[in-house]
């Protein structure tokens, strides 16, 4: 007695999906996450939200590779790009944290794209100590 049911067929075509509008972005800012195992590129707008982001691993690097300064190169060049062609952009304040090799190499690979740094702010978090350490181990 299980009843099937079947859907009622449409005719009508898909909703055709609007191309996302082009939003000009003059200013901008390059967020550089540089550890010692990868390099992420982020370009956001003035208040924060992502415009276009790419890492080391993204482009294809793997393993010891990715932490390399080439492939933070090779990533900021393939993010560069992509902000360049769909927002305009032509002026970036960088902030780099971290300590990986990739720090100096995507501030240089700006300049292969015009793209006008105007400060470098380094916002790598300082050591303080850490957290309380747990009880000691009885023996």
């Amino acid at each position: 007695m299980s009843e099937q049911t079947t859907k009622p067929t449409t005719d009508a075509p898909a909703k055709a999906r609007r191309k996302k509008a082009k939003r000009s972005v003059p200013y901008a800012q390059l967020h550089v996450l540089a550890t010692f195992n990868n390099t992420i590129v982020t370009f956001t707008d003035q208040s924060g939200g992502a415009l276009v982001s790419s890492s080391a691993g993204a482009c294809g690097f793997r393993g010891s590779k990715k932490s390399t300064a080439y492939a933070a190169q090779v990533a900021a060049d393939k993010a560069a790009e992509s902000l360049k062609q769909l927002h305009g952009t032509s002026k970036v304040d960088a902030y780099i944290r971290g300590v990986g090799l990739g720090r100096e190499a995507v501030v240089r690979a700006m300049q292969n794209h015009d793209i006008v740094v105007e400060s470098i702010i380094d916002v790598t978090g300082v050591a303080h100590g850490g957290c309380r350490p747990r009880k000691a181990r009885r023996v």
